[in-house]
């Protein structure tokens, strides 16, 4: 170790005086980074003073430069100044699903929305139809139907119809066969059988034929009614059939409390009114088509 400091004092005796400031202000600077360097904690630098160390006993240039970079690099472990991300989540507007009460509730129940309500039906109602006398004494049956699918449009024939009717010489059996005859010419099959199994009809069953009368007759569509007994015409006319009969209902009046009967068994008696009061009693133990 003393020899080699003693060569390195030989070595700086015999250079000259301009060598030796440089080479003093080269010492000056490193020792004055190598103490800022050693300030810092910065841990990759802790080795800054031995690098500089060594750079001035070898008077190794490189090692200076290594040195200078690793002086004036910024330390890896500074946190970065960078704006927070635009991806971040913002305090945008709030969704337009919260929307108005009313909106809510229409996409809670949409038929409160789209519902419409139906128009009411007409106060008094007549549907054209084309009338025919039943062709003989067991065709009530075939021809009250014939003369209901007429106010419809629908053409068809007594023998036809008889035939879907299962129409013999003791007549058609019940309403239940003249609505099927019915459906089966009618799109959509919107005929129904209601029975009024009693000696006479409840007023709820009246109410039930007013009802069924008018929403048949708003909707082109004529009634068939099954009836046995006697009634009497709004006009005064006797009506008596205690075998039973089938009759087509093609109108109203009065809200469906007075009802127009097609009756095929008199050509020159074919239209009468009664009261839906007394066509309902007058089915009473049958039923009809609606």
């Amino acid at each position: 170790m003393k020899h080699t400091l003693k060569r390195q004092l030989r070595k700086l005796a015999t250079e000259r005086p301009y060598q030796l400031l440089a080479t003093s202000a080269a010492a000056l600077v490193l020792a004055t980074g190598a103490g800022a360097l050693v300030a810092r904690t910065d841990d990759n630098l802790v080795d800054a003073p031995t690098a500089a160390a060594v750079a001035e006993l070898r008077d190794d240039s490189a090692a200076s430069r290594s040195l200078a970079r690793v002086a004036t690099a910024p330390s890896s472990a500074a946190p970065s100044s960078a704006a927070p991300s635009s991806a971040a989540p913002s305090s945008a507007a709030p969704s337009s699903a919260a929307a108005s009460p009313s909106a809510r509730a229409a996409t809670a129940d949409p038929d409160v929305a789209s519902k419409k309500a139906a128009p009411k039906p007409p106060a008094e109602k007549v549907l054209s139809y084309d009338y025919q006398a039943q062709i003989n004494g067991y065709y009530c049956g075939p021809a009250a139907v014939r003369n209901a699918l007429s106010a419809a449009g629908i053409e068809r024939g007594q023998e036809t119809l008889a035939a879907q009717l299962g129409t013999t010489f003791a007549g058609t059996n019940s309403a239940y066969d003249t609505t099927r005859a019915l459906n089966a010419a009618v799109k959509g099959e919107p005929y129904k059988t209601t029975m009024i199994p009693g000696g006479s009809a409840t007023p709820a069953q009246m109410d039930q034929l007013q009802a069924d009368v008018v929403a048949a007759i708003s909707d082109g569509r004529g009634v068939v009614v099954n009836v046995a007994g006697s009634v009497v015409d709004t006009a005064g006319g006797w009506h008596s059939f205690p075998g039973g009969h089938y009759v087509a209902v093609v109108g109203y009046e009065d809200e469906g409390r007075m009802v127009k009967i097609a009756d095929s068994a008199d050509a020159s008696y074919y239209s009468y009114w009664l009261s839906t009061i007394d066509l309902a009693n007058w089915a009473a133990t049958r039923g009809y088509s609606s």
